[in-house]
């Protein structure tokens, strides 16, 4: 069975820090870009971060750059989000979705309806 699943998401306090999990089975997560997308309570989802394949190029929304970092280990099939420096504006769900490539342009990461795999969330809280 195909699927991603994430792990790490939790309760932390403000300046603290989380390393986010995306692993894979039934599929080579190395053959595909990865998003983290976050979605905040009331709010509209947004395009964090992404994982080009081949290269591991990355790319990362201005709201978490030079805070948030993306990496990959293809051996365990599975992308990591180390997330430093949290804010309470950081809390939201956390979900991780693969698909053919990366979209990015000026400060924002941007995502299709329809990606190909998609995991079903970690909450992060950030919070004292």
């Amino acid at each position: 069975q195909e699927q991603l699943v994430e792990s790490g998401g939790g309760l932390v306090q403000p300046g603290g820090s989380l390393r986010l999990s995306c692993t894979a089975s039934g599929f080579a997560l190395g053959s595909y870009a990865v998003l983290w997308i976050r979605q905040a309570p009331g709010k509209e989802p947004e395009g964090v971060s992404c994982i080009r394949p081949g290269d591991d190029s990355t790319y990362y929304a201005d709201s978490v750059k030079e805070r948030f970092t993306v990496s990959r280990d293809n051996a365990k099939n599975t992308v990591y989000l180390q997330m430093n420096s949290l804010k309470p504006e950081d809390t939201a769900v956390y979900t991780c979705a693969a698909d053919l490539t990366c979209r990015y342009y000026s400060g924002t990461v941007y995502y299709s309806g329809g990606m190909i795999y998609r995991g079903e969330g970690t909450l992060v809280t950030v919070s004292s």
